[in-house]
């Protein structure tokens, strides 16, 4: 019986999912116009573990291609590029994706986003695996605007 209980303890222990240290919160999606072609997603990320994680791919099918991006200043030009390495989530902190700054882009929408439609997007880590969110399109949410030099939205649109 002793033995029973504990292979029971360890399929139990392993049946604890890789990613629950891994939450991802307050996501929304936006485009432009209502036939963009682009659109982007923003979110907080926390990682809630003791290990680093990173962020390192991201899939949906409400577009052709998918990527992480960032704005890097290029010539005094602020200009949009595919974060290759992804993005850090460092253990017990949080990451935000935000207008301006790191986000999802969305390219060759399969079809044109409304307000209150509902995106599937699976984000791959380089620790915890896949996480899949349904990100709600919101083209009224404006950026914050924080006086404190953390990772928050700083007014800038995409």
């Amino acid at each position: 019986m002793k033995y029973l209980s504990l292979l029971f303890a360890g399929f139990a222990f392993c049946a604890v999912p890789a990613n629950a240290d891994i939450v991802i919160h307050d996501a929304y999606a936006r485009v432009a116009t209502p036939m963009a072609k682009s659109g982007a997603a923003f979110l907080t990320i926390m990682n809630n573990g003791d290990i680093d994680d990173r962020l390192v791919g991201v899939e949906s099918p409400a577009a052709k291609r998918v990527e992480l991006h960032s704005h890097v200043e290029q010539d005094g030009v602020m200009q949009m590029q595919k974060a290759e390495d992804g993005f850090a989530v460092p253990a017990g902190e949080m990451y935000q994706l935000k207008r301006g700054g790191d986000h999802v882009m969305f390219m060759g929408l399969t079809s044109g986003w409304e307000q209150g439609d509902v995106i599937p997007v699976t984000f791959r880590f380089e620790h915890a695996g896949e996480i899949t969110a349904d990100i709600s399109v919101d083209l009224e949410r404006q950026p914050k605007v924080e006086n404190d030099d953390t990772n928050t939205d700083q007014g800038a649109s995409n």
